[in-house]
């Protein structure tokens, strides 16, 4: 079932005061996002610093992380670029020298996937999300979702800031489980009955750009959307990757009619989704490719 969001809005509007969905345990609320502790930062994987110093090369220059790309076999997914080590190369050289900003705000890791989140300045602004496939120690596949910068959302939040380590280790399954199951219940099937059961009242912190903290944020900016004639669909998930509260899905669907990539990080706090970040990136056409294993 392909749901559009917007005749849901009633509903969204309703949520945040909403009774728990019987099928999620009743946690206590989160503490406000100003309370949050950050823990020491713990020791960095090799492969989340291999992929970080690999993007801090788009900005250096530097050969030696680069060699962490298997070059027999690399799969690329940014249909803007040619597939293998080659393509990768290929597509640094379009940028003027020193023109390169990369800052890796945070980098997770689910078994053989490594996934970053990262504030980059090449042909403009943008931020992105990375996922890199690892085999043998090297990498050997990537996809991305990347979309302009833009200034704070109405609630003052940036696409990037907030809590940036991820906790609860040991909960990481049940929290890919529950965001996946809100991803796939709202965002794809429209089930907003269940709505309520996936946060703690009103307590939602939102860096979308265009969109206010809260459930109450969501339907004002949602209703301003479909008011301007633009609709958004989730039409089915195509990856779920997680590592403790930390949850990264990758969606297919449509933004104003014109196929789209979304990507969606969630942090999980007590049991509830407590914050959100994302990109939305269009794709093209297929005679715009330049490599052909698709976008997901």
């Amino acid at each position: 079932m392909k749901t559009s969001l917007y005749p849901l809005l009633t509903s969204i509007a309703l949520a945040s005061t909403a009774s728990a969905h019987a099928g999620l345990p009743k946690r206590p609320p989160p503490a406000p996002h100003a309370a949050v502790i950050h823990k020491k930062t713990p020791k960095m994987t090799l492969q989340k610093q291999q992929v970080v110093d690999l993007l801090k090369a788009i900005e250096t220059g530097a050969a030696a992380p680069v060699s962490v790309i298997n070059p027999d076999k690399y799969i690329q997914h940014n249909l803007g670029a040619e597939d293998g080590l080659a393509g990768f190369g290929q597509l640094l050289s379009q940028l003027p020298p020193g023109s390169a900003r990369v800052n890796t705000v945070r980098v997770f890791q689910d078994g053989d996937y490594v996934f970053a989140h990262t504030d980059y300045n090449f042909f403009g602004p943008k931020v992105g999300f990375d996922i890199f496939r690892f085999e043998d120690g090297r990498i050997v596949e990537h996809w991305d979702n990347l979309q302009a910068a833009a200034p704070r959302n109405p609630s003052g939040n940036t696409m990037t800031d907030g809590p940036t380590q991820a906790t609860d280790a040991m909960h990481t399954e049940s929290n890919r489980k529950l965001v996946s199951s809100f991803v796939d219940d709202i965002l794809v099937h429209g089930r907003m009955e269940k709505l309520g059961g996936y946060f703690s009242g009103d307590h939602y912190i939102q860096h979308n750009p265009m969109i206010a903290n809260g459930l109450s944020g969501l339907g004002a900016a949602l209703k301003a959307m479909a008011d301007a004639g633009v609709t958004m669909k989730y039409d089915r998930v195509r990856r779920v990757l997680a590592e403790g509260n930390f949850v990264l899905t990758v969606s297919e669907g449509e933004y104003d009619g014109k196929p789209t990539s979304f990507y969606d990080l969630f942090r999980v706090e007590n049991g509830r989704i407590a914050e959100h970040w994302d990109t939305i990136e269009i794709i093209p056409p297929c005679t715009q490719w330049k490599n052909q294993n698709g976008k997901f």
